[in-house]
């Protein structure tokens, strides 16, 4: 087996899982897989752009897969932003009062999350849901590191504005449930969006 060979399927061993999430998160779930064998497709065309080092070349792959998302909202005339679904509120079965505490947290990060540019969402999911350094976020994005860090950074203060604001389902859970509403009290994710 040629070197080339060898590394190429050590990527895809490694990263598939990874690509086809990180598609999932950005398009209909059924196109996931389509736009992980495009990447990888792309990649071994350009096998020899292959970082060697596995953190990094997970970036790249998702660098690919990010043109590949794009290309193919092109062609199908996508408009929509960046869309993580976070929680279908209107679908959400009647839960304990516990568990509606965390139903309504979770919704309120849905739609301050809806609210967020396409820009603050894409470099919020790359840092929270594929946990990428800035650097590996930059190679994604073909930014440089620190616009990479200053993106982040509005995208985390526009994410807590939109949180602190008042919305009509907040306010209705206020009042049903005992205990004081914070936008850190989320999930552990939301603690790493906003520190």
């Amino acid at each position: 087996m040629r070197p080339s060979e060898q590394r190429f399927r050590s990527a895809f061993a490694d990263s598939y899982a990874d690509v086809v999430r990180f598609a999932r998160r950005r398009t209909d779930p059924d196109r996931a897989e389509d736009i992980a064998a495009d990447t990888f497709l792309t990649a071994w065309r350009r096998i020899a752009d292959l970082p060697h080092d596995p953190g990094d070349a997970r970036a790249w792959l998702f660098g690919i897969a990010r043109h590949c998302l794009l290309n193919d909202r092109r062609a199908e005339r996508r408009r929509d932003g960046l869309v993580v679904r976070l929680l279908d509120v209107e679908a959400a079965p009647p839960l304990p009062d516990a568990e509606a505490d965390t139903a309504i947290l979770r919704a309120d990060l849905a739609t301050a999350w809806k609210h967020l540019s396409a820009t603050d969402q894409e470099v919020l999911a790359l840092v929270v849901f594929e946990r990428l350094t800035a650097s590996q976020v930059g190679a994604v994005l073909d930014v440089a590191p620190g616009t990479v860090r200053v993106r982040l950074s509005r995208a985390r203060a526009a994410l807590r504005r939109h949180l602190e604001s008042p919305t009509p389902h907040r306010e209705a859970g206020a009042r049903s449930i005992s205990g004081a509403v914070t936008p850190t009290a989320i999930s552990p994710t939301t603690r790493e969006v906003l520190p």
